[in-house]
């Protein structure tokens, strides 16, 4: 444990800063599980949504620092891909 008064608040700003870092790494895995499941049953208007959905939980993480800018980039066009690969088969 610190014992110095600066270091007890960074550990507590830290532990503050890792729930709220984790909350969003959740919801962002969250969106590409409901993406990936929508794209597995195939209906159209439901890989739109949770593409859409998953493209604004990385654009709101960026926005906090929680990923790079490059990773929701790399991460988007993936699933564009995917999405496109889907819509061309059927």
């Amino acid at each position: 444990m610190p014992q110095i008064k600066s270091a007890k608040k960074r550990l507590k700003q830290n532990e503050v800063a890792e729930k709220r870092n984790s909350a969003y790494k959740s919801r962002m895995r969250s969106s590409r599980r409901s993406f990936n499941e929508a794209l597995e049953a195939g209906d159209a208007d439901k890989i739109k949504e949770a593409y859409a959905a998953y493209c604004s939980s990385l654009d709101k993480a960026v926005k906090k620092n929680i990923i790079k800018r490059n990773t929701a980039t790399r991460s988007k066009r993936r699933a564009a891909e995917k999405m496109r690969s889907v819509e061309s088969a059927a």
